[in-house]
């Protein structure tokens, strides 16, 4: 790639909304999980520029934070089970496990507010999870926020 290049598509990702970072970081996760995590992040990457005309680079905050998240999924997974009040994790659709991952993994290693983070949850839930799926979410980021606060404050004591 020239540095014409480089500078078009580092001007592409940078004129991105944070929900449409959002959506591509998903689309990524999706395409792991349908692959059973046994495509490299380069050809996920590859396939997802090259199928819909995009130019993610591979050095992009987008792909770093789609590798840490499937990376860490089964922490991820671990930290929401306890909020699953009267649901088994494998009764959970692939696509709302994928944004409480996501959301997750942005409360701990993001500066966003969490009202954000669940607002932004809340919205891919609409666009890619099963019809209300994203009540659910809502409530299970909800609980997993007050929980944090609640220690949070202990802490402080």
């Amino acid at each position: 790639m020239s540095n014409n290049e480089k500078n078009n598509s580092t001007k592409w990702l940078e004129s991105l909304s944070q929900r449409d970072k959002r959506s591509l970081i998903f689309h990524l996760l999706y395409a792991a999980e349908s692959n059973d995590y046994q495509v490299s992040m380069e050809a996920l990457v590859d396939n997802l520029n090259r199928g819909f005309d995009l130019e993610i680079p591979l050095n992009s905050k987008i792909v770093t934070a789609a590798n840490t998240i499937i990376n860490d999924r089964d922490a991820l997974d671990t930290a929401y089970k306890p909020f699953l009040a009267n649901w088994r994790i494998e009764r959970i659709g692939i696509c709302t496990k994928l944004i409480l991952r996501y959301a997750i993994w942005e409360l701990i290693n993001t500066q966003t507010i969490p009202i954000i983070v669940i607002n932004e949850a809340i919205e891919l839930a609409k666009c890619f999870a099963e019809k209300d799926a994203y009540k659910f979410i809502n409530g299970i980021l909800d609980e997993i926020v007050k929980e944090s606060k609640k220690r949070e404050n202990i802490e402080k004591k």
